[in-house]
């Protein structure tokens, strides 16, 4: 007997058993050199690179702490340092361009932490005990602020003092704005403002979410993500700095989020899954060529980029562009963790 391109061939009876082939990954196609950058942590994610590429900044829970912290880490290899204050519930880190300060967002400042803190973690327990798994939601915690630490000092400065929720932020190429998500007016929409926290304007007014913002490598778009259409099922969209030229880039029945620009050509890639179906789907990174006009971004041909049975999301490349960088449940034990690999442009663009 023999194998002959996934069939076993009996000679002496010519029969041949065919077995099915497990269908090629596309991965590899976008992605080589996979690999996984944080552990140690009940789960982690959200990462960014610093400006020379060499360290990344992300969000993860400590195994002795309920909520979400933030870290830097050098790629090279070596421990995660703690950047933020240590309590409350925190997301959203970002180097400025001039490596000099991190934003994040954090609620540290909440009157009522100790029994915020409490009731999370007897939350927790109880799951624990009841083998509870409770669905991914994000909490807007009506204390959340965003703050900048200067990394040389340890100072941390507050950007936003509003009541409500203000996360997401992420600066521009130059570091002068940052567009930053907030529902000061009890509703979250998109703002920018000048990197000290002055000049705040609200650019979005449509009724739902709109978050997740961020700013076009020529500073002049912002791109984000809503679900004004229908709650609970996010496009992604893009609007002028000025707040002119709102544009949807997706229009399917699904979940499509965490969308990020590549810093030197005219992609975009996001999260997203396929919800036309009963059930859960998956999470799969996308990517999205565009057309830049004087007042508009069109959306053009999209690639899907992975295809693994864990969870993808939260995208983002290189200062070169020339690594993608996520969160994934491609771990042995199905923990986010962060995950980076090299990344190369569709095959019909090389």
């Amino acid at each position: 007997m023999r194998w002959i391109s996934g069939c076993l061939v009996l000679a002496l009876t010519a029969t041949t058993f065919c077995l099915a082939e497990e269908p090629a990954s596309i991965e590899s196609n976008f992605l080589s050199n996979v690999r996984q950058v944080t552990s140690g942590m009940v789960k982690a994610g959200e990462g960014y690179f610093s400006p020379d590429g060499e360290t990344i900044v992300y969000q993860a829970v400590p195994p002795q702490y309920p909520f979400y912290q933030i870290y830097t880490q050098p790629l090279a290899g070596g421990e995660p340092t703690l950047i933020s204050t240590g309590r409350g519930r925190t997301t959203c880190a970002y180097f400025s361009p001039d490596a000099k300060q991190i934003m994040f967002a954090s609620s540290h400042l909440d009157p009522m932490m100790t029994e915020t803190e409490k009731a999370e973690i007897a939350q927790q327990e109880a799951d624990r005990k009841s083998g509870t798994r409770r669905r991914y939601s994000w909490d807007f915690d009506p204390y959340t602020d965003i703050f900048a630490k200067d990394l040389k000092s340890g100072e941390l400065t507050p950007l936003t003092t509003e009541k409500g929720y203000d996360a997401e932020g992420a600066y521009n190429q130059d570091g002068t704005k940052i567009a930053f998500c907030s529902d000061r007016d009890g509703d979250p929409d998109i703002y920018i403002m000048d990197a000290d926290g002055s000049n705040q304007k609200q650019l979005t007014d449509a009724k739902g979410y709109d978050g997740g913002p961020f700013i076009s490598p020529n500073g002049k778009w912002i791109v984000f993500r809503s679900d004004r259409k229908e709650e609970g099922f996010l496009q992604i969209y893009v609007i002028g700095v000025d707040g002119q030229h709102e544009t949807a880039l997706t229009d399917n029945v699904g979940v499509n989020w965490a969308p990020y620009w590549h810093p030197t050509e005219p992609y975009i890639i996001w999260a997203g899954a396929d919800h036309s179906q009963p059930g859960r789907p998956n999470y799969d990174l996308w990517l999205m060529k565009y057309e830049e006009t004087a007042d508009a971004i069109k959306p053009g041909k999209i690639w899907r980029i992975t295809d693994s049975a864990a969870a993808d999301v939260l995208p983002v490349f290189s200062p070169d562009g020339k690594q993608l960088m996520w969160t994934s449940t491609r771990t042995d034990d199905h923990s986010s963790q962060l995950f980076i690999a090299d990344f190369k442009f569709p095959q019909e663009e090389q």
